[in-house]
């Protein structure tokens, strides 16, 4: 009868936080502005790399695609997220969420690859700072971009096909305002345990050793930093870590609340995952054209020129 030849609901119901529904219409304000940062903050930081030419380099290069990334995940849960907390439309049709289930996972898989890119930047900067211009050179670059890219693509291509082998049959209510992997199997009426364990697969294999080299990259940059003589020079080097720091942080740790949350926190109210989970969704986008603009004085500088041609 074929492999995909079982029951689909025609739509699922997205949901926006449990026991809040009437928190909603209030809630609509603070995302609209949310996304307005993210959308607007990372454009002009595109925006800025692209015109001026004292930010063609790797460093910035690899922020424009970090700042895409996050332009493509904002995008890719805008929709049904502004539909549902400012129109109470909660439907979306079967296939559609499956799309959106695969482009969130895509580009936040992207992302983890992004960072862990720019943190093999700063260690050649610092580490090994007489062959950078050798190293990352604009081929270089392009192909770590296009290799992030391409991981994403084969790792989760499966994803969408492993959830229409799936009977779903238990309700077709989902707890967030958006369509992820783990939320669709659970309504699965039949054995999830391939779903899950190629779930943790990705998970572990992907992010877990994107994190571990972030790690392993300032492990080896502090030793090179802790190894020069003068203080001043210290403080210099890692100053230029700091914001690729913070964004690390601003995507990594709500990663690690909500795994823990999922893990361990079963008694938590359904209210606190979902927040967690719009938190590991909607902050890093918001947070990283803040962290670059206010650290980056190269970027500051960039930006007012951007304006100040637009006023002109």
């Amino acid at each position: 009868m074929g492999l995909f030849n079982v029951t689909h609901p025609a739509f699922f119901l997205l949901t926006g936080i449990p026991g809040l529904e009437s928190s909603h219409s209030w809630l609509s304000g603070p995302l609209c502005v949310m996304y307005a940062v993210a959308l607007g903050g990372n454009t002009v930081i595109l925006q800025a790399v692209r015109v001026e030419p004292s930010l063609h380099e790797p460093m910035y290069y690899f922020l424009s695609m970090l700042s895409f990334s996050d332009v493509a995940i904002s995008m890719a849960t805008l929709p049904t997220v502004l539909r549902t907390f400012c129109l109470n439309a909660r439907n979306i049709t079967f296939d559609a969420c499956l799309i959106q289930m695969f482009l969130i996972h895509f580009f936040s898989m992207m992302e983890s690859g992004i960072l862990l890119a720019m943190s093999f930047d700063r260690y050649v900067a610092i580490c090994d700072p007489l062959h950078y211009a050798t190293v990352l050179t604009t081929e270089v670059i392009a192909a770590m971009g296009l290799g992030a890219a391409a991981r994403s693509f084969i790792t989760l291509f499966p994803l969408p096909f492993l959830i229409k082998r799936l009977p779903i049959c238990r309700s077709n209510v989902l707890s967030h305002s958006y369509c992820l992997h783990p939320d669709m199997m659970r309504l699965a009426c039949a054995d999830i345990s391939i779903n899950s364990i190629y779930g943790l697969f990705v998970l572990v294999s992907t992010f877990g050793m994107d994190l571990f080299f972030n790690f392993l990259s300032y492990v080896l940059i502090l030793r090179s930093v802790m190894a020069t003589a003068s203080r001043e020079e210290r403080l210099k080097a890692l100053n230029t870590c700091v914001s690729h720091i913070l964004a690390v942080l601003a995507f990594y740790v709500p990663m690690i609340g909500v795994s823990t949350v999922h893990r361990f926190g079963k008694h938590v109210p359904c209210y606190i995952h979902v927040l967690m989970s719009n938190v590991y969704l909607f902050v890093p986008p918001v947070l990283n054209p803040l962290i670059y603009s206010a650290k980056t004085k190269e970027i500051r500088r960039a930006i007012f020129r951007v304006f100040h041609h637009i006023k002109i």
